[in-house]
């Protein structure tokens, strides 16, 4: 497969200060090639865990109410007891961050487990403490060069779920439908992949939430069957905010083939233009000028 940091929606620039950070795993730190949990712990064991990424600019961890509002929501939907409050576990980020010296470019993964068995099977009662805390903080701006060029997406076979499968609202560890439709678009050529819903309509991508530009309008899905995305919610907001029209709704393959302009929304990437879908240029096959008016929008509001 090739370069992950090149093409990815989740790419970004190498670091080399990112060698030397260490990780905090339930409230002590490790360096990076020691950092591990057992393979008892329900998180390694069936992925039964919820997770937020959260990005450090200028000191301050951006839109962290909404990132914890999202993650103790997901926690509860599962009975899973984080074993502190939100305001104790932003506490134990800027710990991390603090230890690591870091104030200004960083990106956290803050991942939550339901914690250690005492034997590797599905039941939760068989839990023998807490949950795994684990925080990993590296250096990590976005690849400037994947936003010139912009992805290239293929539509896959693998279908987005509805919420009486699997809640997408709920950040789970569990990510194996993704990471199948995001394996066929690679051996396909593309970056990424774009994931419709059980009737047809387009749903996100594989990693990121999806959006075409018609006209100067935004359009994007019901929010059904996508990501519960703060950085989608936040593009939504500030188009609105600036006069701009936002249409959440049911549309289709077709309609994003006669699309002007598209683009992705992720907490790391923030915007980042798409190029081609299914081998068809997206409106003149560049970045458009739509898509950069709102990544001029969501610059502004990160860099406060």
């Amino acid at each position: 497969m090739t370069n992950p940091t090149m093409q990815s929606a989740q790419s970004y620039a190498p670091d080399p200060r990112n060698d030397g950070v260490e990780v905090y795993v339930n409230g002590a730190f490790f360096p990076r090639d020691r950092a591990q949990v057992s393979v008892f712990d329900a998180g390694f064991v069936l992925g039964d865990g919820v997770w937020e990424g959260l990005r450090l600019v200028k000191g301050r961890l951006l839109s962290v109410d909404a990132h914890m509002a999202r993650l103790y929501e997901g926690a509860n939907a599962i009975q899973l007891d984080i074993g502190m409050p939100p305001e104790a576990l932003v506490g134990e980020i800027w710990k991390t961050l603090r230890h690591n010296g870091m104030e200004d470019g960083a990106h956290i993964r803050l991942m939550i487990s339901r914690g250690l068995k005492t034997t590797p099977n599905q039941d939760p009662r068989f839990i023998t403490g807490g949950a795994t805390v684990v925080i990993v903080a590296e250096y990590k701006q976005p690849n400037a060069a994947l936003k010139e060029r912009g992805l290239r997406l293929m539509t896959s076979t693998i279908r987005c779920s509805t919420p009486d499968v699997f809640d997408l609202r709920l950040n789970s560890h569990s990510r194996l439908n993704f990471i199948q439709a995001l394996i066929q678009a690679i051996n396909m050529g593309a970056d990424e992949a774009l994931m419709l819903d059980d009737r047809g309509f387009v749903a996100s991508c594989n990693s990121t939430n999806f959006f075409i530009v018609r006209g100067d309008a935004l359009w994007t899905s019901t929010g059904a069957t996508c990501f519960n995305g703060i950085t989608r919610a936040t593009v939504i907001r500030l188009w609105r905010e600036a006069g701009g029209e936002v249409l959440e709704k049911d549309y289709t393959l077709a309609e994003v083939y006669g699309a002007d302009e598209a683009f992705v929304t992720g907490t790391l990437g923030g915007l980042t233009p798409v190029t081609m879908i299914d081998g068809r240029k997206v409106g003149t096959g560049r970045p458009g000028p739509v898509t950069a008016r709102a990544a001029e929008l969501y610059a502004a509001y990160v860099n406060g």
